[in-house]
C-alpha cells in the first residue's frame, strides 16, 4: 500500500538519483534533510529536527549503511558516501556482527514509536451493559465492571479474544505492535529502550515488518549507489527483470526492458527465462523423488524467505525442499555464460532476494521502487520506449511464476508433457505466517495430504512483495 512513508522513501530515491547524475550527490546529500524539513515547516514528529534525523537515517539506508552500524553520530552522509565510493575498508567479522552488517534490513531508532505492548483493552464505547457478555465469556476471570465500565486485568488476560467477539458495542479491542504482529518468526522485539530491534539470527527477511511499520522505522538497505557508480565507470551491467514486473510498470515487458537499456544497463534479460529452467529441473527432481519408496513429499525452493525459514527454524525439513536453483540463479548463469565479465543486477519486489544474491554470487539487487526511481530520475517513459528486441519471449507459465500457484501450474504442465494424464497432489501455502511451521511439519509427516507443496512468503505471490509498486 502506498502511504506517507512510501512516498518519502521514493522521493528520497529520486532525489538521490538526480543528484548523482548531476555530479552533486556529495554536496547535496547532507542538505536533503534540511530541504525537506526547513525550520519553518510543519513537523511530522515532535519537531523538524527529529524529522531531519529520521531522514538522515533513511538516506544512510539508501547508501547501503545500516543504522545499527553507526558509531559516530556526528559522521555526515557525505562521509559515508565517500567510504562507499572508495570501496570502504572493514575488518573481517564473523557471527552476529557479520550477520548484522550484511543484513538487508535495518531499524531506524529515531523513527520507531516504541509502540506499547500488545494487549486487550476496553474503550470508551463500553456501555456497562447488564448482560455483561465480556465478563461471562472470559475464561480467566480477567474482566470486571466498575463504575459502569468494563476493565481488563492485563496480568490475567491471555488475549484469547473471546470478549472482543462477545461485546455487542465493539468496545473491546486488541492493540498490537504492528512489526511484531507481522513477523512470522518472532524476530523483531523492543529492546531495553523500547525501540524495535531485529534478531538477524532469526530473521528470514520476508519484509513483513518493513511493510507493517506505520512509522517507516524498518528500512531496506539499498545497493542503488553501487549500481549507479558501476554504470558511471562504464561496467557492463545486465539487468535481470523478475516475472513479478508484469503490471508493476506501464507497458509491456519488452518496453520495460528497453527502458532499462535507456537507463544505462548494457543489456537486459527476463528472469522468466530462468524460470523455464527451474520448471524443467524441479519437475525432473520431483518425478525422481516420487519413484523412491520414502519421503514422497517435496516443497518448492523459489522463495528465498521460505528457504531462510527452513534453514533457520526448521532444519529437520531441509530434506523435503527442492534442490533446484531459483529462476534468478539460472538467469545469472545464463548471463555469465554469454559474458563472464558482465555484472548481474536482479530487479524485483523482494527483500529476501538480497540475502539469496549474496549467497549465490549475484552482483547487485534493485527493488522495483529503486528501478522506478532511476527511470523517474532520468525521465524515461516506459510507454514511450520501443519494445526491446528479444530472441523469444519466455513461456507464459514461466512469466506466471510470480503469482501464487504459478510454480505449481508450471510443474504440472511440464510433468504432463512427460507423463500424459499425470496427476499432481499439490497444495499451496499462500503467505507465510506464524502457523506455517506447524503446517509444514504436518505435511512432512503425511498428516496433511500432498506430495508437492508450493510455498510463497507473500500472499498472492511475489507480485505482492514488500518492494512492489502496487
Amino acid at each position: 500500500m502506498v502511504n506517507g512513508s512510501t512516498y518519502l522513501r521514493r522521493e528520497l530515491l529520486i532525489r538521490l538519483v538526480r543528484a548523482f547524475d548531476a555530479g552533486d550527490l556529495r554536496r547535496e546529500i547532507d542538505r536533503i534533510p534540511v530541504k525537506l524539513r526547513p525550520k519553518d515547516a510543519d513537523a511530522s514528529r515532535c519537531c523538524v529536527y527529529h524529522d531531519r534525523a529520521v531522514i538522515k537515517y533513511r538516506l544512510m539506508a539508501l547508501l547501503g549503511v545500516s543504522a545499527e552500524e553507526e558509531t559516530d553520530e556526528a559522521k555526515t552522509l557525505s562521509e559515508y558516501l565517500d567510504e562507499i565510493l572508495n570501496g570502504g575498508s572493514r575488518a573481517e567479522e564473523s557471527g552476529e556482527a557479520f550477520e548484522r552488517r550484511v543484513a538487508p534490513l535495518s531499524v531506524c531508532g529515531p523513527a520507531c514509536s516504541g509502540c506499547p505492548d500488545a494487549r486487550v483493552v476496553s474503550t470508551s464505547n463500553c456501555r456497562g451493559c447488564f448482560a455483561r457478555p465480556c465478563v461471562y465469556s472470559c475464561p480467566k476471570n480477567a474482566i470486571a465492571v466498575t463504575g459502569g465500565r468494563s476493565a481488563i486485568d492485563s496480568s490475567k488476560c491471555i488475549k484469547c479474544g473471546k470478549c472482543i467477539s462477545a461485546c455487542p458495542y465493539n468496545a473491546i479491542v486488541k492493540t498490537t505492535v504492528p512489526c511484531e504482529e507481522a513477523c512470522p518468526v518472532n524476530a523483531i522485539r523492543k529492546n531495553e529502550r523500547g525501540v524495535a530491534e531485529i534478531d538477524f539470527a532469526k530473521c528470514i527477511f520476508c519484509g513483513k515488518c518493513f511493510m507493517a511499520c506505520p512509522f517507516g522505522a524498518v528500512m531496506e538497505r539499498s545497493q542503488i549507489v553501487g549500481v549507479l557508480s558501476a554504470m558511471k565507470r562504464g561496467e557492463k551491467l545486465v539487468a535481470m527483470i523478475a516475472p513479478a514486473a508484469d503490471r508493476q510498470f506501464p507497458g509491456t515487458m519488452e518496453q520495460l526492458m528497453a527502458a532499462c537499456v535507456a537507463a544505462g544497463f548494457a543489456d537486459v534479460v527476463e528472469v522468466a527465462l530462468g524460470a523455464e529452467k527451474t520448471t524443467a529441473h524441479e519437475t525432473a527432481e520431483f518425478l525422481e523423488r516420487m519413484e523412491g519408496e520414502e519421503k514422497k513429499f517435496m516443497t518448492t525452493s523459489c522463495c528465498p524467505a521460505y528457504v531462510n525459514l527452513i534453514g533457520k527454524h526448521l532444519k529437520e525439513l531441509v530434506e523435503h525442499v527442492s534442490l533446484t536453483p531459483s529462476p534468478m540463479v539460472y538467469a545469472h548463469e545464463m548471463v555469465r555464460e554469454a559474458d563472464p565479465a558482465a555484472k548481474t543486477v536482479f530487479i524485483g519486489p523482494c527483500i529476501a532476494k538480497r540475502s539469496e544474491a549474496r549467497r549465490k554470487g549475484i552482483d547487485f539487487v534493485l527493488s522495483f521502487e529503486e528501478l522506478g526511481a532511476i527511470l523517474a530520475g532520468r525521465k524515461i517513459d516506459v510507454m514511450a520506449c520501443a519494445p526491446h528486441p528479444v530472441p523469444r519471449p519466455a513461456a507464459a507459465t514461466a512469466r506466471n511464476f510470480a503469482r501464487s500457484c504459478g510454480v505449481t501450474e508450471a510443474v504440472l504442465a511440464e510433468a504432463t508433457k512427460k507423463i500424459p494424464g499425470f496427476q499432481l497432489a499439490a497444495k499451496q501455502i499462500d503467505g507465510i505466517d506464524r502457523k506455517t511451521p506447524a503446517m509444514l511439519k504436518l505435511y512432512a509427516a503425511g498428516k496433511l495430504p500432498a506430495n508437492f507443496l508450493e510455498v510463497m512468503a507473500c500472499k498472492g505471490g511475489c507480485v505482492n512483495g514488500p518492494c512492489s509498486l502496487a
